[in-house]
């Protein structure tokens, strides 16, 4: 099934290399570019990911949404991340959840608080406390973004024990996860990337 988009039809029956190969060339295709970029941090950089590319197309969420459904642990009670980049990508893993027959509910997390009504950092379902959630990223770089949704989660009483991203540029965010006790899971890094566009 390489080098050929995987039909919604085929999404059923597709095995994980399929999904993952075809999420490659999606990211080449759409989500990767080169030249001279300044990212969120301040630092530059030769190439730049925008994953949003990739997760708002249609065949993009089917393919991230079955991909990361077969990642999560058995004991996962919901999805969240960090908006924006990570909104479409919690939604789409939800809807899998539900195709399956195992419905989990996605969460996101505001960088700041809502300014009005509950005035929350966190949008979606109410869940049981200590509920075990996975946060999910489309890029990391830092890490610091999912801490944070790490961190509003742990301060709302859930667990969180993994973080899940489609790409890891390899600068600092997987030692920082593994620093505060976190697994760390990414479909791609950027080596794998760059040699893919090549």
């Amino acid at each position: 099934m390489s080098n050929k988009t995987i039909t919604t039809s085929s999404l059923q029956t597709a095995s994980y290399d399929d999904l993952r190969q075809t999420l490659l060339e999606l990211l080449v295709k759409y989500a990767y570019k080169e030249g001279d970029f300044t990212l969120s941090s301040g630092a530059r950089s030769t190439y730049y990911i925008n994953g949003k590319q990739v997760t708002l197309r249609a065949e993009g969420a089917l393919v991230i949404g079955r991909l990361i459904w077969q990642m999560l642990p058995e004991n996962t009670e919901a999805v969240a991340g960090l908006t924006l980049g990570a909104d479409p990508i919690v939604s789409a893993v939800s809807i899998i959840s539900a195709l399956e027959n195992k419905p989990i509910p996605a969460l996101i997390i505001r960088k700041k608080s809502k300014g009005h009504g509950t005035k929350a950092y966190i949008e979606g379902p109410s869940l049981n406390p200590s509920a075990k959630v996975v946060v999910l990223e489309d890029v990391v770089t830092t890490g610091k973004s999912a801490l944070l949704a790490v961190e509003r989660l742990q301060a709302a009483g859930y667990q969180v024990a993994e973080i899940i991203a489609l790409v890891d540029r390899q600068q600092g965010g997987r030692e920082l996860y593994q620093s505060q006790g976190l697994k760390f899971q990414a479909i791609f890094d950027i080596t794998q990337l760059q040699r893919h566009a090549t």
